[in-house]
């Protein structure tokens, strides 16, 4: 039976501990929070971020992270993106697991992609660091709703292990070795959700919101091309799939904290409003420099920074969008 240490008690951790002990895994939930960690395992429920969804038995908890961490296979890394390199720096990580990123940002500073930060932390081989992203909305995967995902990893074979210790009735992991896509797609949909929300909650009907979706998708190709990636990556469950689901989806925390801003709510405002990290909020700035670094144009990214980061009106946002020159179409000269 595989070992796993999912570090991280959240609403994705959790959700995917359960996909991961489905799946036949011997997992143990490591949190900060003892109330979290003690109701996890006197009465298989994280009440916090899914109540009423009980977990599997199987599942124990601890607020010690080398007693989850002891004798892993895989170490499931779920906690907040800009938090990842400290933890990293204070745990001592079993030598030969495989390290798995549910973690959709970019660190601020660095413009390092979670992948970049765990083998900057703890000097693994690319072929022991894998990461998971797709349309996974935590709530519908915690209810076993069937939802699928796309795990890569450089080396086929851990991505292929990988896929095998996630694979249940309602969950279907898709492989691959494209990380880079997998982890732009990951990080850049957030930004996107957020310029999305704000136009649904600035009233905007269904032609604004896929004109942003689609010209997002765009942003999100261009910069992991740039980079690298593979453009059908983009078009996958890590690009498109993900995109339209953060996007959309009320259960989406970008999304809503974007909704928020466009009903008229200051940031502090839908900061509060919210609990949750909210990762887009914390990565823009750092996904704009990666994508002005690399000389890719992304608009859409530029105007979030303004609003979140230097106190930009919505509306002055939109407005900024729709003055830019016009462009043709991808397909129409090579452009994306």
């Amino acid at each position: 039976m595989t070992r796993i240490a999912v570090m991280g008690s959240g609403s994705w951790g959790t959700a995917f501990a359960m996909v991961l002990a489905d799946a036949g895994g011997d997992v143990t939930i490591w949190g900060r929070d003892e109330q979290v960690i003690d109701q996890i395992n006197g009465e298989h429920v994280n009440s916090r971020y899914h109540p009423d969804i009980r977990l599997a038995d199987s599942i124990g908890a601890t607020v010690d992270p080398q007693r989850a961490l002891a004798g892993a296979d895989l170490v499931v890394l779920a906690v907040p993106a800009q938090s990842l390199r400290g933890n990293l720096t204070a745990w001592t990580l079993p030598p030969r697991a495989v390290l798995v990123s549910l973690m959709k940002g970019i660190e601020i500073g660095t413009s390092l992609r979670m992948s970049q930060v765990i083998a900057d932390a703890t000097g693994a081989d690319p072929d022991r660091i894998a990461v998971v992203s797709g349309p996974n909305l935590a709530r519908e995967i915690a209810a076993r709703q069937p939802a699928a995902t796309t795990v890569a990893c450089a080396d086929e074979r851990s991505a292929q292990a990988l896929q095998d210790a996630c694979t249940t009735r309602y969950f279907r992991p898709y492989w691959t070795t494209d990380v880079t896509g997998v982890e732009i797609g990951g990080s850049v949909k957030n930004v996107i959700a957020l310029a999305n929300g704000i136009a649904a909650g600035m009233g905007l009907g269904e032609n604004s919101q896929a004109s942003l979706i689609t010209r997002g998708l765009a942003e999100m190709t261009r910069l992991g091309v740039a980079l690298g990636a593979d453009p059908l990556t983009f078009s996958g469950l890590a690009g498109v799939g993900d995109l339209l689901a953060t996007c959309t989806s009320p259960l989406s925390r970008n999304r809503t904290f974007g909704y928020n801003l466009g009903t008229g709510m200051t940031v502090a405002e839908a900061t509060e409003a919210m609990k949750q990290t909210s990762e887009g909020v914390k990565s823009c700035r750092a996904i704009l420099d990666l994508a002005q670094a690399n000389g890719v144009d992304m608009p859409i990214t530029e105007q979030i920074v303004g609003v979140v980061h230097d106190d930009r009106s919505p509306r002055d946002m939109l407005s900024a969008f729709m003055a830019r020159s016009p462009k043709a179409e991808p397909g129409a000269q090579g452009t994306i």
